[in-house]
């Protein structure tokens, strides 16, 4: 029986045992059951696009299922599959045996075929069957430093995860192999300022350097932690020098080191499929980039619902911009400052970590609504525009195969534990000098969503929904010397006030979360109260769903 035949009667058995085991008239538990299954077939399907229609010679993952006569392999988006496999080897979809296969297939393709003038490096875009660059717009010889850092990015978290003998320390040792051979140093031609973004042999360095806030924060980092050749760290500091790490208010929300209206979302993505934003912060963005995520994403879909041109027909549940497929075939980078009436799937759905409710919103209209519409087999295609009525016909890897690992980041957290559990990372986290986030006591986390009233942005409340995994609410909080708190959660309407929860935790030091055990709500407004060791008394706004 074919592979492809086989998984999906297993998807289907899986969907047919969750609607199965409801009970009749538990309508919580078949709301949380909903939302896991939901998300489980988001992930399974987004994965399918790397398993099924990866390259048969080389393993690694196509740019996109357009008809090219050769359609080339991706290294971004091979590395974000690489991180996808990992997800569904945990989670059961796939053996670790099949999977260290696969990982072998690529690993013994990328060694085989790199040669010593590309220095580790590897092209944007390959031949996935001889590993010859195909051009991506500059020449058919460049090397690019940033598609490489997202295909170590994966094989480190792969790496991480495989930890058996045999065949599994035979891939770590391919891994390690690729990830030494990389010459980030080389890509600073010797300058301290900053990584040249392409190189080619031919013609040398081809004038783009890497500067941010943008996809590339995880280049600096993987530079900086090589065990064989990393970069002077005050090259990093070129990382900086752009109006593009600049703190702005826009749509409601000040952000940290941001481009003109937040940029598109695909920003807070690719480095932070391994990079855990919610314990990284710097000298630019000092409340942590888990706060700064999630304000860029609020203020995207802010725009979108509120002040896009109400001809594009975005929603509350059809909302964010980011690059994806455009109706004349070519590939376009949308923002609240780029607006074709666009919206890409990947956008809201990668952004699960920091607005799991919101996101859920748009799976929810896109798997429902929309589903005739848009949907495959390999989940939600690339693009859609309701303005135009247009659906892109293709999937884009490096727009597919995000989702996966960023959902399971906010279910489990698995492909960040595995990436910051590498010490040569940490290593080079240490040396840039990135920090813990500087935040006070209370619930400086628990980022308010803001509306538009009589021309003024108020907050309304902090808005959660059950974790589809553990049935919990959860609220961050911090105490900077931890210690005893005790937190009640009161409905203050009418007729009085009542307590719908009530809690006393001993907190670390530093960040926490308290998980509440509560039965879903409707997101009526309530208020959590948090009252210290010392007397001191912090709330915020609720709305739970």
């Amino acid at each position: 029986m074919p592979r492809a035949l086989i998984f999906f009667l297993g998807f289907f058995a899986l969907s047919v045992s969750l609607w199965g085991a409801v009970p009749v008239g538990a309508s919580t538990d078949r709301a949380l059951l909903l939302d896991r299954e939901a998300l489980t077939n988001l992930q399974r399907q987004a994965f399918l696009y790397f398993w099924e229609f990866g390259h048969p010679a080389s393993g690694a993952a196509f740019e996109a299922d357009f008809g090219w006569e050769i359609k080339p392999v991706t290294m971004a988006g091979t590395g974000f599959g690489i991180a996808a496999l990992v997800v569904a080897t945990d989670r059961g979809w796939v053996t670790r045996e099949l999977a260290v296969e696969r990982l072998l297939k690529i690993t013994g393709f990328l060694l085989e075929i790199s040669r010593p003038e590309w220095r580790g490096a590897f092209p944007h875009w390959m031949n996935g069957e001889n590993g010859e660059p195909l051009n991506f717009g500059n020449g058919n010889d460049e090397l690019d430093v940033v598609e490489t850092s997202f295909l170590i990015q994966g094989l480190l978290i792969a790496r991480e995860y495989f930890d058996g003998p045999g065949a599994e320390k035979e891939f770590r040792d391919q891994a390690t192999a690729l990830w030494e051979n990389v010459d980030w140093d080389f890509f600073t031609d010797g300058q301290k300022a900053g990584l040249f973004w392409h190189w080619s042999p031919v013609r040398g360095f081809l004038g783009l350097k890497v500067k941010g806030f943008n996809e590339a924060l995880v280049t600096y980092v993987l530079a900086a932690s090589s065990p064989t050749h990393p970069i002077d760290p005050a090259a990093f500091n070129f990382w900086y020098q752009s109006p593009n790490y600049r703190k702005r208010t826009f749509f409601g929300y000040t952000v940290e080191g941001t481009p003109n209206g937040g940029g598109p979302l695909f920003i807070t993505h690719y480095s932070f499929i391994g990079l855990d934003p919610r314990r990284l912060a710097d000298k630019m963005v000092p409340n942590g980039y888990f706060i700064r995520g999630v304000k860029q994403t609020l203020s995207n879909r802010e725009y979108c619902v509120v002040h896009a041109p109400r001809e594009h027909r975005y929603n509350e549940s059809f909302w964010g911009l980011t690059a994806s497929q455009k109706m004349d075939s070519g590939y376009g980078i949308f923002s609240p400052v780029n607006d074709q009436g666009v919206l890409a799937p990947t956008a809201a759905l990668s952004s699960m970590p920091f607005t799991p409710h919101y996101s859920m919103q748009v799976l929810a209209f896109l798997s429902t609504r929309l589903k005739d519409l848009l949907w495959s087999w390999f989940g939600p295609r690339d693009a859609i525009s309701l303005k135009d009525d247009w659906v892109s016909p293709h999937y884009v890897a490096i727009d597919q195969l995000p989702i996966v690992a960023m959902v399971e980041n906010y279910r489990s957290g698995l492909p960040w534990r595995l990436f910051m559990a590498n010490r040569e990372v940490q290593n080079g986290l240490k040396i840039l000098g990135f920090t813990e986030p500087l935040l006070e006591d209370g619930f400086p986390e628990a980022v308010i969503t803001r509306y538009l009233r009589g021309g003024r942005y108020r907050d309304d409340a902090y808005v959660i929904r059950r974790h589809p995994d553990t049935g919990l609410y959860a609220v961050p909080y911090f105490l900077k010397d931890g210690g005893e708190a005790t937190f009640t959660l009161i409905d203050a309407g009418e007729p009085g006030e009542i307590v719908l929860y009530s809690s006393t935790e001993q907190a670390s030091p530093g960040s926490n979360t308290l998980s509440m055990d509560l039965p879903m709500d409707n997101g009526r407004l309530l208020s959590l109260q948090m009252r210290t060791h010392d007397e001191k008394l912090y709330s915020v706004p609720l709305r739970l769903y």
